[in-house]
């Protein structure tokens, strides 16, 4: 008897009982951080949160703000030009955002490009914030096997041809900061999973593929620059 491979087995129509993906309570986030090399003392700078309505990122909605890390921040590569640390210390304390940050992410679907490492550095910072899971669309890009020449987010969006339309959605935003960041994971999340289910899925599918465990602040990240 031919059994059903658990990765593909919600390629046909989602039933009842496993509600489409779509209807799932998601929010995806994303984080600038200080670098992960400054280890346990590693700042939360700026984060953004946007939930998922239908599918698709309701920007009305979102949040985003920066961070005050309460310490002065080396110019690093990886940080934008625009996280100055005059700029950052006119921002609220990582305490005075946290109650704003539970409330929006407690019991939901946190959705991003490399969900660990937000996770990772989030959960170290606010570590009574209880997401429902993580959804991984670095996860979900890899299981698709895409001739992307990388598995970046920009990398991906160039690739799907989807970087015009994350800019429209945040005119003002730009390529790693939160904000565009984190509607440029919630816009592709919902390209990968059109290419790999075209006739749909629900969420118990969708975590199959992309659905990380828990991340322990202690556990290493899977690095992607």
């Amino acid at each position: 008897m031919k059994t059903t491979d658990p990765d593909t087995r919600q390629d046909g129509p989602v039933t009842s009982t496993d509600a489409p993906w779509h209807q799932a309570d998601l929010v995806a986030l994303d984080l600038e951080g200080s670098g992960a090399q400054d280890r346990d003392n590693e700042a939360i700078l700026e984060i953004a949160l946007v939930p998922l309505t239908a599918g698709k990122p309701a920007v009305a909605e979102s949040y985003a703000t920066l961070v005050n890390p309460g310490r002065s921040i080396p110019a690093r590569p990886w940080i934008s030009p625009g996280l100055t640390n005059d700029v950052l210390s006119r921002a609220r304390p990582l305490t005075a955002i946290e109650p704003e940050l539970a409330d929006r992410i407690n019991g939901r679907w946190l959705v991003g490009h490399n969900i660990g490492v937000d996770w990772r550095l989030l959960h170290r910072r606010c570590p009574d914030i209880a997401p429902a899971g993580l959804i991984d669309t670095l996860r979900l890009a890899r299981a698709c096997h895409l001739d992307a020449g990388g598995h970046s987010l920009t990398t991906l969006l160039d690739h799907l041809e989807l970087t015009a339309t994350v800019t429209g959605v945040v005119p003002h935003g730009q390529p790693h900061r939160a904000l565009w960041d984190t509607v440029g994971a919630a816009i592709l999340l919902g390209s990968l999973v059109t290419r790999r289910w075209p006739t749909g899925v629900g969420l118990a599918g969708l975590r199959t593929v992309a659905a990380l465990p828990d991340v322990a602040p202690t556990q290493a990240p899977d690095t992607l620059f």
